[in-house]
């Protein structure tokens, strides 16, 4: 009786320590694969991931298995105990039957949902959400006034037409008009100083040197972006829940706040990126640095010269000014009713020369106000027709260039932009050493494995397990 007693307790022991070990093993295994997170995308973007290819050029839940399979195993094993085969006996004799990630969440999945998440809980206990409220009231101004809607700019194509069209039928004469510096002149558009600086391109302007920038190139199409668009990427299975209402614009300005502290952009680059100005990447999605900063320059001219316009109609001071350099100019060529085209027109050249001066000073690390006063008006009107453009200042309050970037991002479409942030990614850590054909689809941020363990005593356990980064 004592001895069937005591033999059922030490079976009862075996099946329970057994289990004990199996689940511990599971956890260690499972921590062990965790703890094999890509070490360039933790040391560059803060982001915990598993790299599915470990180093290789095919990447996919086999790899992943494998390792785990692998972990399991040496814990399982009696080998690195001293004389085992002699002192010991393997009490338990278990040993792994079957490993199986189920279920994986890839940092690409939901349209770069997941990616998104993880760069929010990079940044979201260092930035506060008081800037929010700023970039509200900042994006308001720009809809509410029509800022990016680049009509100024097309406005300014029309008249010089019309301008051009009444000049053509001018015969030539020449016009006294008084005993001042306006004695005999030249029949011309009082903007074409302007005009003529205005051809050499916008973004030479502004710069001054276009060999003094960027010239990296990389190529879209061989990236993340173009492969979820051509449905050429790994897929988890994890559901998703994504955030609404006020949860959804947070995360947004959050996910934007991370690519401005982890992204270079124009003033603040980074030589080793594959792209200098990556900011301007995802705003613009063009495969070179020059092309990139050149759209989003233009994007600001238009925004400027919107907000400039709007200073110089409500201003009466400067209003007069106009009309009185039309009015003067219109009458040296006795065509009276070009006057009012005239005032537009100068008007338009005047608050795209205020632009430029925008432009440059915040490219030089300046702030310029989205609404400007007198105070913070730069250019006389004699200066801006005369098309000199070379002032720029390095001060002043309101908007940095930083700032606008954030304007530029709220009021792009998210999915865009975080797919063009995951390409940045992906071409950043290929050109670190080992990792040529990084991919980010091959990214797993949670796993669930389902593990068999088997005993040579005649019993089994199945343990299924999640872990995750969060």
């Amino acid at each position: 009786v004592l001895l069937s007693l005591f033999l059922t307790l030490i079976e009862g022991a075996r099946r329970n320590g057994a289990r004990l070990e199996a689940e511990c093993v599971t956890d260690i295994g499972l921590q062990s694969i965790m703890a094999e997170y890509h070490r360039e995308l933790m040391k560059q973007y803060n982001l915990f991931a598993i790299d599915s290819s470990y180093g290789t050029a095919a990447c996919g839940r086999a790899n992943t298995e494998a390792h785990l399979l692998e972990y399991l195993s040496e814990n399982l094993s009696y080998d690195d105990i001293f004389l085992s085969d002699y002192m010991y006996r393997d009490f338990l004799g278990l040993a792994v039957e079957q490993v199986e990630l189920t279920k994986v969440s890839i940092l690409t999945d939901y349209g770069g949902a997941v990616f998104r998440a993880d760069a929010v809980d990079a940044v979201k206990d260092d930035v506060g959400l008081g800037l929010l409220e700023e970039l509200q009231d900042w994006m308001q101004k720009v809809e509410v006034n029509g800022l990016e809607e680049g009509k100024e700019e097309a406005r300014k194509q029309e008249l010089d037409g019309e301008i051009k069209e009444w000049v053509d039928r001018y015969d030539g004469t020449e016009v006294e008009v008084g005993e001042d510096e306006w004695k005999r002149a030249e029949v011309k558009n009082p903007t074409d100083g302007l005009e003529a600086k205005k051809r050499m391109g916008l973004l030479w302007l502004v710069t001054g040197d276009e060999a003094e920038l960027s010239e990296n190139i990389i190529r879209p199409d061989n990236l993340i972006f173009s492969r979820m668009k051509q449905g050429r990427i790994n897929q988890g299975n994890m559901p998703w829940e994504e955030s609404t209402g006020a949860g959804q614009l947070a995360e947004k300005f959050l996910f934007h706040e991370y690519l401005l502290r982890y992204m270079g952009r124009y003033g603040e680059e980074c030589e080793e990126d594959a792209l200098r100005y990556q900011i301007e990447y995802l705003l613009a999605g063009k495969a070179s640095d020059m092309e990139n900063l050149k759209a989003v320059v233009n994007r600001l001219c238009v925004l400027r010269e919107a907000a400039n316009a709007i200073y110089l109609m409500s201003n009466e001071t400067k209003r007069a000014e106009i009309r009185l350099v039309a009015a003067a100019a219109c009458t040296l060529i006795t065509l009276p009713a070009l006057t009012p085209l005239l005032e537009s027109a100068i008007l338009l050249a005047w608050a795209y020369a205020e632009s430029i001066y925008d432009i440059k000073s915040l490219l030089a690390g300046g702030k310029v106000p989205l609404l400007k006063d007198d105070g913070s008006w730069h250019y006389s009107l004699s200066s801006a027709l005369g098309g000199s453009l070379q002032d720029k200042g390095s001060g002043g309050e309101g908007l940095a260039y930083e700032d606008y970037l954030r304007i530029f991002m709220m009021l792009s479409d998210v999915d865009t932009i975080t797919g063009r942030a995951m390409d940045m990614v992906e071409a950043d850590i290929r050109k670190t050493p080992g990792n040529a054909a990084f991919r980010l689809d091959g990214c797993f941020r949670t796993v669930e494995a389902n593990i068999k363990i088997g005993s040579s005593h005649g019993f089994q356990y199945e343990m299924t397990r999640q872990k995750s980064y969060e």
